[in-house]
């Protein structure tokens, strides 16, 4: 599979090490991704080199926010299904089953940001007393 039949002239490519450098992802971390379908190429070189678009980038990031929460790979594959559906349809609110399950990953990435608040909270909390100890 080439690149050119994939990706239109406009969009700029990366190889997987730009790729990593501009996530600060590694390299083993990407192949993985691909390798489970989380984050595929959007094309190969001649030589078969995996090459990457802005739009994968930004998916890649996304993935990258997600971790932390601790949404498991399985979350991560059908929240970012459920967001390219929503992309691509022309009303959203026609797939009800879609809408709700994306409402409840959002309920949940909220849930689980205030644990991390407060998580950090008590470890600001912890800082502070050892500090004092000085």
């Amino acid at each position: 599979m080439r690149i050119e039949d994939h990706v239109t002239e406009s969009e700029r490519t990366m190889h997987i090490g730009e790729l990593a450098e501009r996530t600060g992802l590694s390299l083993r971390t990407i192949r993985h991704y691909d390798e489970i379908g989380l984050l595929k190429p959007s094309g190969r070189t001649e030589g078969g080199f995996r090459l990457y678009t802005e739009p994968d980038l930004e998916r890649l990031l996304l993935i990258r926010r997600m971790k932390p929460l601790g949404f498991a790979l399985e979350d991560m594959i059908e929240l970012l299904r459920i967001i390219e559906a929503r992309a691509v349809a022309s009303d959203p609110g026609v797939d009800r089953d879609a809408e709700d399950a994306f409402r409840r990953y959002l309920e949940e990435a909220r849930a689980r940001r205030e644990k991390l608040r407060e998580q950090l909270a008590m470890a600001d909390e912890f800082v502070d007393r050892i500090s004092r100890l000085q």
